[in-house]
């Protein structure tokens, strides 16, 4: 554990600021501007639908330029995407405000690596550990996301184009203190460097594709939950404030147990911890299914995001074990994309469900891919227990 990997989690939680913001605004901005209230979501899939189309224009600009340079560049997209997506919400322009957010993706598929980066800046034996560190560094996102969103709300004329520009701030003091890092240097490449698997015989490896499902369709059902919950607790008469507290908690379930989640994951290994994540998921849903008080859509939530830790963190573990270091760029590419298309179905798909269906069948659709992640990690446990046969 060193300097560089405490700033690291500090960027991570710049980087959560962000991510909140736009899912406490997003789909209140798009209910208000969007020609109908089934396409409110839009903008917040314009986000993850970005972060799919450009993780491979980020995976070669990692190759090409480095972790820090290419930091550097998704910062500065960060920060022009927040300026646009501030004058489209002042122009009460709701194509330009979905534009902006797809070019705000290039920065999420851009910060997304940061967990990947964090193995990279520690001993090999604490990999799991900085792993979980960085994920850590969310909880400033818990707390900065929706105190920025509530209290800039209202500081422009048109309603959230304040925390637009609040976020292209976020995003210089990030550039600021990513400029003071070091990452380990690019291995220089030469015509006899290995070249390593395609990502297509990285899938084969069961090791690799049960990574890649599990972290891209627990963060999916997270999404979909998470991306519904202003729109539903505002169709329940709840004021926006009270939406903001439960995202609050919802987040710091997502990132608290970063500070021991790798702790577990070194004892009991990556697969049981996810196991966890999953029975968090569907108590998560039983309490949803219970009401929709003010408590209730905070338990669910709290529970969402620490059954999302435990699961997305054991996921990324385990996909480190999957692939040798001439494939890095390519294999997280890969994971990253898997995760950024399944959040693009669930982002539309949470508007769609939760204002034409509701918040309950929302919730019981949200079982049937935690159902499809516990039977791979309980295939994946099996195959491992098989004795092997020589």
């Amino acid at each position: 554990m060193n300097r560089n990997l405490w700033l690291l989690a500090v960027l991570q939680g710049l980087f959560l600021t962000n991510n909140v913001t736009f899912i406490a605004i997003n789909g209140l901005v798009g209910l208000s501007l969007a020609p109908y209230g089934w396409m409110a979501t839009l903008p917040v899939m314009g986000y993850v639908v970005g972060g799919a189309l450009f993780t491979g224009v980020v995976a070669r600009s990692q190759a090409r330029l480095g972790r820090k340079r290419a930091f550097q560049l998704g910062l500065l997209v960060a920060m022009g995407s927040a300026l646009l997506c501030a004058y489209a919400a002042g122009t009460r322009n709701f194509w330009l405000l979905c534009t902006g957010t797809v070019i705000a993706g290039f920065y999420a598929a851009n910060a997304g690596l940061y967990r990947f980066a964090s193995a990279e800046l520690a001993q090999p034996s604490a990999r799991e550990k900085a792993v979980s560190l960085v994920m850590a560094g969310g909880l400033i996102g818990a707390v900065a996301g929706p105190w920025l969103a509530t209290r800039t709300r209202d500081i422009a004329e048109a309603p959230f184009a304040g925390a637009y520009l609040a976020l292209a701030g976020v995003a210089v003091l990030a550039m600021l203190l990513l400029a003071v890092m070091r990452f380990p240097p690019v291995p220089p490449k030469t015509a006899g460097s290995p070249v390593g698997r395609s990502v297509l015989q990285l899938l084969q490896q069961p090791v690799f594709a049960i990574a890649a499902m599990s972290g891209a369709l627990g963060f999916g059902v997270m999404n979909l939950l998470m991306a519904s919950t202003p729109l539903a607790m505002q169709m329940c008469g709840l004021p926006f404030e009270d939406a903001a507290f439960v995202l609050q908690w919802h987040v710091i379930g997502m990132f608290a147990p970063g500070f021991f989640t790798g702790h577990l994951i070194k004892r009991f290994g990556a697969l049981p911890v996810m196991g966890v994540g999953v029975s968090l998921n569907f108590v998560c849903v039983l309490v949803a299914l219970s009401g929709v008080e003010l408590h209730q859509f905070t338990i669910a939530l709290f529970l969402l995001g620490l059954g999302w830790n435990f699961l997305f963190t054991g996921s990324t573990t385990l996909a480190l074990t999957s692939y040798a270091p001439e494939e890095r760029d390519r294999a997280q590419g890969a994971l990253n994309f898997f995760l950024f298309a399944t959040l693009s179905l669930t982002s539309l798909a949470s508007g769609v469900l939760v204002t034409t269906q509701g918040w309950t069948w929302l919730n019981f659709g949200s079982l049937l891919p935690m159902a499809v992640v516990a039977s791979g990690l309980i295939w994946l446990g099996m195959r491992r227990a098989r004795p092997v046969v020589a």
